[in-house]
């Protein structure tokens, strides 16, 4: 082996270690950065290789840099998480949860149906998983516990439906994703829209068929009323507020009305009319979410400008080479590399948070695949449906620890833990269903966008 294959194993194997001190992420991959480059300069030394990389080779950080705050693509994240963040505030999700529980508060598991649909309008205008997953706690887990759900079941829908938001369109995963490989957002917006429903119909045939088989498990509620044609109008005009969010939002993209970009912009005004016309904006609104956006948008950013650092001293060693190498000589197909390519990145997920595999590893590995015939947008989305279960498997499953700070007295981190399980094992089945079957991703775009 190679002195710089040696030097991106220790890069990489210390890069890990280092998350386990508790130390932001950001300053990590900056901090393994740094020390890399005079560990490669002594290793040209005391070895007498040339591995090329000094501080004049750090020096190309700076450019990098300026390319990645003059991107006009990456303006959307701070527009897409003010939306979420304003539309949290509206108290649209409130209005919804009410009422949808009227509509199916009849059926066996119709709590859990409601917080999965909550859930999912919610994802499709928000994106912000903590958001998602605590306001969907908040509103659904009281209300399933005074029925009598079981805590699992209870514990797995919300933990499980809130992280719908990284997948389901307009994902800041998805900004992220298509600057990092070069892939229009708009292809990849449409593209995980059929994984992201599949996966949100999943959740509620599971959920049903709990009820039916096991009525202890999701009871009907004993106040329920019998649905009338009030209680439907009253759930369709809950409905219609954050539906014609999306719609304009999603809607603008799609008929190539406006980019990404300007239709973030869309999607933000219009969640602060819908806060301005139910009486929930304030001043003191607007600066909290200000605040929140501002907050929110630097540590993506920061992580961004980090991993390129990373990135940077990693592909001066030599890693992309090695990663290539690595994946062209094992014993499989095509097919078989990929599969390889899921299997570890599931797997890390289990230690790393989805912006490190998205902004490091994504951007390795994406090459390899284009070079072996795939299409990268189908790609992409089967590794965002893959990262997707990283927030849910411990002990880094981020959406386990949002809900375990919210949720109601007597709900233990077991509880969390075995509930999300039956989910995890659904969103890997998705995960088949979108490698087996590439047009549930790549049909819509090339319908859209065909002449």
């Amino acid at each position: 082996m190679e002195v710089n294959e040696i030097l991106v194993l220790l890069m990489f194997g210390t890069f890990i270690l280092l998350l386990f001190t508790g130390f932001p992420v950001a300053w990590v991959l900056c901090g393994v950065s740094m020390i890399f480059i005079p560990v490669a300069m002594l290793a040209d030394t005391w070895f007498d290789a040339f591995i090329g990389i000094d501080w004049n080779y750090a020096s190309l950080v700076v450019p990098r840099m300026w390319d990645i705050m003059t991107n006009w693509v990456l303006v959307a994240l701070p527009m897409f998480i003010f939306m979420g963040l304003m539309l949290d505030r509206s108290g649209t999700a409130e209005d919804l949860m009410g009422n949808l529980v009227r509509l199916f508060g009849r059926v066996r598991g119709g709590l859990a149906v409601t917080v999965i649909f909550v859930g999912l309008l919610l994802a499709a205008s928000t994106g912000i998983i903590g958001a998602s997953v605590v306001l969907l706690a908040v509103l659904g887990m009281p209300l399933m516990m005074r029925d009598g759900y079981s805590k699992e079941l209870a514990c797995g829908t919300v933990a499980s439906t809130g992280t719908l938001g990284i997948l389901i369109p307009p994902s800041i995963m998805l900004v992220m994703m298509g600057d990092r490989i070069g892939v229009s957002v708009g292809d990849l917006f449409l593209g995980a829209v059929f994984p992201g429903i599949m996966l949100a119909g999943f959740y509620v045939a599971y959920v049903l068929s709990l009820g039916f088989l096991r009525s202890d498990v999701a009871p009907v509620s004993a106040d329920a009323e019998p649905v009338s044609l009030a209680i439907v109008f009253s759930a369709l005009r809950a409905v219609l507020p954050t539906a014609g969010l999306i719609i304009a939002v999603l809607g603008s993209i799609f008929m190539g009305v406006a980019t990404p970009t300007e239709a973030s912009g869309v999607g933000a005004m219009g969640a602060t009319l819908l806060a301005l016309a139910r009486g929930r904006l304030t001043f003191t609104v607007l600066k909290e979410v200000g605040r929140e956006t501002t907050k929110t948008t630097a540590f993506i950013f920061a992580l961004i400008v980090c991993a390129t650092a990373f990135s940077l001293v990693l592909r001066g060693l030599g890693g992309d080479e090695l990663i290539e190498k690595a994946l062209t000589s094992l014993p499989f197909g095509p097919s078989g590399i990929v599969i390889s390519i899921l299997v570890v990145t599931f797997f890390l997920g289990f230690f790393l948070d989805w912006i490190e595999l998205t902004l490091i590893i994504l951007p390795l590995v994406a090459p390899v695949v284009s070079a072996l015939g795939f299409d990268l947008v189908w790609f992409a989305v089967l590794f965002a449906v893959c990262l997707q279960t990283s927030f849910l498997t411990p002990p880094v499953g981020f959406a386990l620890f949002y809900l375990k700070g919210v949720v109601p007295a007597g709900i233990r981190l077991q509880h969390i833990y075995r509930g999300v399980v039956p989910f995890i094992l659904l969103q890997l089945i998705g995960l088949a269903i979108v490698f087996f079957v590439p047009s549930i991703v790549t049909w819509l775009p090339a319908t859209v966008y065909s002449p």
